[in-house]
């Protein structure tokens, strides 16, 4: 019993660490996901896809202007980059 308890939890704590942030900014402060990919994008940005994580965070999976491969976490009220994986 002990050890499938210790097994529960070793895949809780994975399954929190896989999470990305959370970002707690009320949606009417949010920057129109339109104006914020188009700026994205000419920074350099190829965006293949964007959503809301989980976390309430806009979300891009794509390439930098250097062709490299991205996962990055904004922050939707600021547009500022708050974690890339």
């Amino acid at each position: 019993m002990k050890s499938l308890m210790l097994s529960i939890a070793a895949v809780l704590v994975s399954g929190a660490a896989l999470a990305g942030p959370a970002c707690n900014v009320p949606k009417d402060q949010w920057l129109p996901e339109a104006g914020f990919k188009k700026d994205l994008q000419a920074q350099g940005y190829q965006i293949k896809t964007f959503k809301v994580s989980k976390g309430q965070c806009y979300e891009i999976y794509g390439f930098d202007k250097a062709g490299k491969k991205v996962e990055i976490y904004f922050d939707p009220a600021t547009g500022k980059p708050i974690e890339s994986k």
